[in-house]
């Protein structure tokens, strides 16, 4: 499946922090920030959710919300959470799937070792649940200025 800028947004139903579910069509009517990230409690993955977080009534503004989603376990969503206060809904895709609709579950290359894993990546889904942008490959500074300054 290949998801492109223009083509409906692959719906899914996840578990998320705090033993809630979430899904997508649920959010029509709003713009979606999905952030893909590869792993809670590590250095990149806690600055890009905290900067999520540092502007979320910025989001909340442009009628947007912010959804992010690994394949870590709801438990450790809720510890992540809880550590840092993120505001917004933290996905669990443990068996992978969301991640093969995104495009996200990548072989990656680390030391001349070859693994599968999420590809740090964003997707700007608009109020009918059409991708509008999306960021692959993301680096993490400055990531959520532009993020924000296209869904304003």
């Amino acid at each position: 499946m290949s998801v492109e800028i223009g083509s409906p947004a692959p719906s899914f139903t996840l578990p998320t922090d705090s033993n809630g579910t979430i899904t997508l069509s649920d959010l029509k009517g709003k713009k979606v920030v999905l952030y893909f990230y590869p792993k809670d409690n590590t250095p990149g993955c806690t600055q890009e959710s905290c900067d999520f977080r540092d502007n979320v009534s910025k989001f909340t503004d442009a009628n947007t919300e912010i959804i992010g989603i690994s394949k870590d376990s709801v438990k450790s969503h809720d510890n992540f959470k809880g550590k840092y206060n993120l505001p917004f809904v933290l996905a669990s895709d443990q068996d992978g799937t969301t991640c093969e609709d995104y495009g996200v579950w990548v072989e990656k290359n680390m030391y001349g070792k070859k693994y599968m894993g999420i590809e740090r990546a964003t997707f700007l889904i608009d109020e009918n649940g059409i991708i509008q942008h999306i960021w692959r490959k993301v680096k993490v500074k400055n990531h959520v200025d532009d993020v924000l300054a296209t869904a304003i």
